[in-house]
């Protein structure tokens, strides 16, 4: 098993080859605006998955995936060519779903604003059910001691 540093350094020579890459361009009309968000390597370092988003519909992000996939040997060798290992990683390239959560997320905060505007309209007029503050304080205290004592001295028994 490889060094996780070694591997960490892998992935991000692997994440800049293949972004230089595509940069280039690939003589693939398929291929849209593809960002590499992320490179993972294995700790044998004979596999690497590549994340990537593409900017666009969904038919624009399968004809990427297509196109990605077809390119993977001529992304390979550019890594092979660029890396300094003895074995070149297979690539494996999946599409990241960080914009759909993102944008699920967004949509989770928006509800959560809403509810919270519920709540705040429900409670302008609203008043409390018992005293205002019904903790006991120090003050009330010393207010009982006092109607106490003065009780006591009232009391024939006492």
């Amino acid at each position: 098993m490889a060094d996780p540093q070694r591997a960490r350094k892998m992935a991000d020579r692997i994440k800049e080859v293949v972004a230089r890459r595509l940069d280039k361009g690939l003589r693939d009309p398929r291929l849209g605006f593809v960002t590499i968000t992320d490179v993972r390597v294995t700790g044998d370092l004979q596999h690497a998955s590549i994340f990537y988003t593409v900017y666009g519909t969904d038919e624009e992000r399968a004809e990427s995936a297509a196109a990605l996939k077809a390119a993977t040997g001529l992304l390979r060798t550019e890594v092979g060519k660029n890396i300094t290992a003895r074995l070149t990683p297979s690539l494996e390239f999946i599409a990241d779903a960080l914009p759909e959560t993102s944008a699920h997320m967004e949509d989770l905060l928006v509800q959560a604003q809403l509810r919270d505007d519920q709540v705040r309209a429900a409670s302008a007029g609203a008043t409390y059910a018992g005293d205002a503050d019904p903790y006991k304080r120090d003050e009330d205290e010393d207010e009982d001691e006092d109607e106490d004592s003065g009780d006591d001295e009232a009391d024939p028994r006492g």
